[in-house]
């Protein structure tokens, strides 16, 4: 596991009833199920405050853990143990992310072991998008989609800039484009948060005929977390990220010293670049 700068509040081997299971006889009879958990939090406050406000309360943690797993059976472990993660991490805000093991010790596998467990490691993780529109209401489809995402309840929007008025980018001819940045604190991973990009576009009527051309709704992922990823349909930090000025000024406007991953400069000295460089062009 990557050295991770928290502090951690334990919970091990509790003891719960309940009906998970694919057989008929674990869904109506029941079996015991043992949950361990690791928080990633900052107890710091707590420590320097002895106030327990400033800290994760492990006594309701348990309680929490113990109805959300009699109240909602599920077939598979790997089902149980995310929901549960994902609850946990929803409930409690001063947690960073969580790691979860859910154990089942009577595991109906005709077969001698001590127990057969799923262990779990989630994180809240911070995305910068991008969002365009140059068709209909520009600022009616990036306010929707704003909404949308912040319904979401693995997504929270944090920040978001103000609307810029820019010139449309790729050398097709079309009206002015309306573009702005958020930062969005989600559970979701790159290729969820994605889809559910591409499902926000969809309610927009996004069409994809021109490549760069006009569009009711456009939503990119500039950066997620610091990661480097490139795959067939995604690749993050956002390939013409430092070379367009509309989403490099908005990103100034939300996070001006946050850096790129790959070139290690700041959003405003990516801009500052851009600008100079469009001065001897």
């Amino acid at each position: 596991m990557r050295n991770l700068p928290y502090d951690e509040i334990q919970v091990e081997n509790l003891e719960v009833f309940a009906n998970h299971g694919v057989f008929p006889e674990e869904t109506s009879l029941g079996q015991k199920f043992v949950i361990s958990l690791t928080m990633y939090t900052n107890t710091r406050k707590a420590g320097k405050s002895d106030c327990l406000e400033e800290s994760v309360h492990y006594g309701e943690v348990s309680s929490f853990m113990t109805a959300y797993t009699k109240e909602h059976p599920r077939k598979l472990i790997e089902a149980a143990a995310e929901d549960l993660a994902e609850e946990v991490l929803l409930h409690y805000p001063l947690l960073k992310g969580v790691t979860l093991e859910l154990k089942k010790p009577w595991a109906p596998v005709g077969l001698p072991l001590e127990t057969v467990s799923v262990k779990v490691t989630r994180f809240w993780h911070t995305a910068y998008l991008g969002l365009g529109s140059n068709l209909g209401d520009k600022e009616g489809y990036l306010n929707q989609a704003i909404k949308e995402l912040d319904n979401g309840r693995d997504c929270q929007v944090e920040k978001v800039s103000p609307y810029l008025v820019t010139e449309p980018y790729g050398g097709v001819e079309q009206d002015d484009f309306l573009n702005a940045c958020l930062r969005l604190k989600t559970l979701l991973s790159p290729h969820e948060l994605l889809d559910r990009l591409h499902e926000i576009e969809q309610h927009a009527h996004r069409e994809r005929l021109i490549h760069w051309g006009p569009r009711t709704l456009d939503l990119d992922i500039l950066l997620y977390d610091d990661e480097i990823l490139e795959t067939e349909d995604l690749v993050i930090p956002h390939v013409e990220m430092p070379l367009r000025d509309f989403v490099l000024k908005p990103m100034c406007d939300i996070a001006p010293y946050k850096r790129h991953p790959l070139l290690g400069k700041t959003m405003m000295q990516l801009l500052k670049e851009l600008e100079q460089k469009d001065c001897y062009e």
